[in-house]
C-alpha cells in the first residue's frame, strides 16, 4: 500500500491521448513528486476491455491517480478496487470533460447537472477502497454558472466523503463547442475557485486551467492548495524541472534537458525490448526545448518520420540530440 497523504500542490492533468505510460514516465524523470494521472478511462473499458493494457504502469510513476468516467455507481465501485488492486494511490471522477461521445454515455461535465448521483457514485466508490476518491469538475455548465450553483455541487457531493475537488475555472458548453474549444472560448474565472476554498476551508481544493508560467503557478498557493497544469506540461515540459525546486525541494539539482534526453531514451531502449514502438514513446519529448535555440529543428528532427527499424530510429534520436549540442 502507497502513501495517500501525498503532496497535492502540483500535479499534471489527465489528458486524452497524452498522459500514458510513457508521458507519465517522462513527466517523473523531470519532477519527483507532482502527482500524475492517467488519460481518462471510462467503466466499461475497464470492465470489459484490456484490462491490462489501461493499468499497466511503472513504479516510478508514484503518486499516481486512475481518472475514471462513468455514471452507474456499482460499476464505479468496482473500478475503483480495481484501480486499488493495481496499486494506484487515487481514483479520481471526471465530471468535467464536455465532449460528446462523453455525454452521450451520462458522464462527464453533464454530471454537474445531478449533484445526487454524483455524490452517490463517491459514496459507492469510497465504500470500496481505502485510497481517496477525488472529482475533477468545471465551474459549471451552460447557464447554470454562478457561484451558488457550484457551491451547491460542491456542498452535495462533500456529504459523500469526497475531500478533495479539482477545479477547472472555466464553465463547460455542452453543445456548440468541440472538446478543445472548451478549453479555450468559456472564461477563466479563478476568483470562483478562491471563493469555494474560502467556503469549504476543510477541503483540499486544486485549480486548474490556463496556466504556463512558474509565477502565476506559485502564486496560486495564496489562494488554494495546488494547481493542476496540462497543456503547458506538454509543451513545455522542462518547466516541470524548474517547478520541482520551487515548489518542492530548493535542494533539488535541476537536470539538463540532455540528461533528461538520455534517460528517456535508455527507457525507450528498455520498452523497445517488450515490443513497444519507437513513435508512441518519441512524440512525449517534442516540447523538452521549446524556448531554446533550435527547438523547431529538434521537433522537426522528431516529428518527422523516421525510416529503418526501430533500432535505426533511436539511433535517430541521438542525431536530434546533437542538433542541441551546447544547450542545457
Amino acid at each position: 500500500m502507497h502513501d495517500t497523504q501525498f503532496d497535492r500542490r502540483l500535479s499534471i492533468a489527465p489528458m486524452m491521448d497524452h498522459t500514458d505510460r510513457h508521458f507519465r514516465y517522462f513527466m517523473r524523470l523531470l519532477s519527483p513528486h507532482v502527482v500524475l494521472y492517467t488519460e481518462m478511462i471510462t467503466t466499461g473499458a475497464l470492465l470489459h476491455g484490456d484490462r491490462d493494457r489501461f493499468l499497466k504502469y511503472n513504479d516510478v510513476e508514484h503518486p499516481l491517480a486512475l481518472q475514471l468516467g462513468g455514471s452507474k455507481p456499482e460499476e464505479l465501485a468496482e473500478c475503483a478496487v480495481i484501480a486499488e488492486t493495481a496499486g494506484y494511490d487515487e481514483v479520481n471522477l471526471n465530471v468535467g470533460c464536455p465532449s460528446d461521445r462523453v455525454q452521450n454515455g451520462q458522464f462527464g461535465a453533464c454530471l454537474m447537472a445531478n449533484a445526487a448521483l454524483v455524490a452517490e457514485c463517491v459514496h459507492a466508490m469510497q465504500s470500496r477502497v481505502t485510497i481517496p476518491v477525488t472529482v475533477k469538475t468545471r465551474i459549471g455548465i451552460d447557464e447554470q454558472d454562478d457561484y451558488a450553483f457550484l457551491h451547491n455541487f460542491i456542498e452535495s457531493v462533500k456529504q459523500s466523503g469526497c475531500r478533495v475537488f479539482i477545479i477547472h475555472a472555466r464553465k463547460a458548453i455542452l453543445s456548440g463547442l468541440s472538446p478543445k474549444q472548451n478549453r479555450e472560448i468559456p472564461p477563466l474565472i479563478y476568483e470562483r475557485v478562491y471563493q469555494l476554498k474560502q467556503t469549504f476551508p476543510d477541503l483540499q481544493v486544486i485549480i486548474n486551467g490556463g496556466f504556463t508560467q512558474q509565477q502565476d503557478i506559485t502564486r496560486q498557493y495564496q489562494h488554494v492548495d495546488g494547481v493542476m497544469i496540462g497543456r503547458a506540461a506538454y509543451q513545455n515540459p522542462y518547466l516541470l524541472a524548474q517547478l520541482e525546486q520551487v515548489i518542492f525541494d530548493q535542494q533539488f539539482s535541476v537536470p539538463s534537458r540532455s540528461t533528461i534526453f538520455e534517460q528517456y531514451c535508455q527507457y525507450m531502449q528498455q520498452q523497445m525490448q517488450q515490443g513497444e514502438r519507437i513513435k508512441n514513446m518519441s512524440r512525449h519529448i517534442i516540447g523538452l526545448y521549446q524556448g531554446q535555440p533550435g527547438a523547431k529543428r529538434f521537433r522537426r528532427a522528431l516529428s518527422q518520420a523516421m525510416p529503418g527499424t526501430e533500432q535505426d530510429k533511436l539511433e535517430l534520436l541521438d542525431d536530434a540530440l546533437a542538433l542541441m549540442s551546447g544547450i542545457s
